[in-house]
């Protein structure tokens, strides 16, 4: 009997709470479209990790919640099971807080950092999928570092 087999592999550090940005990039045969995304709830203080964040993205369950990734692949017609998958995860820029107050600050901070991103990767020419809004200020040299790695993982080949 033969069986499929996979491989995944990651450094630990990924499992880490926080204030995570992270880029994924979805490819089915000729199309390629790139999710943006970020940790930390909007409606809580809980800021997971990237790691648990993509688990909850591709829950396909009909009653599943925080899994805006796969229904922005239902709108677009990929099946994620023949599909390949990379993520590049930048942080934790800012750890998981102790209050929701304090909380609302970074998430904001953060949700201004994928909207701005998600429209440096969408000038690129690649097609960017979800919803994104500003919270906040975030300085230009933030933006431009994150915007380079992404660049770079963006054009580097599937490992």
């Amino acid at each position: 009997m033969k069986f499929n087999s996979y491989n995944m592999s990651f450094h630990g550090e990924i499992l880490e709470r926080g204030f995570w940005i992270y880029v994924c990039e979805i490819t089915k045969q000729d199309k390629k479209y790139i999710y943006v995304g970020r940790t930390g709830d909007s409606s809580s203080p809980n800021a997971a990790s990237p790691f648990n964040r993509i688990g909850q993205h591709l829950n396909f369950k009909p009653n599943a919640k925080g899994n805006s990734l796969a229904k922005r692949l239902r709108e677009v017609g990929i099946q994620p099971k023949n599909s390949n998958f990379r993520m590049l995860a930048i942080g934790p820029i800012f750890p998981e807080q102790d209050s929701f107050e304090k909380h609302k600050r970074y998430r904001d901070y953060l949700a201004t950092i994928e909207f701005e991103l998600a429209n440096f990767i969408e000038s690129l020419g690649y097609n960017v999928i979800g919803n994104h809004h500003a919270g906040s200020k975030v300085q230009e040299d933030v933006i431009s570092e994150i915007n380079n790695e992404v660049m770079e993982f963006l054009k580097s080949e599937s490992g």
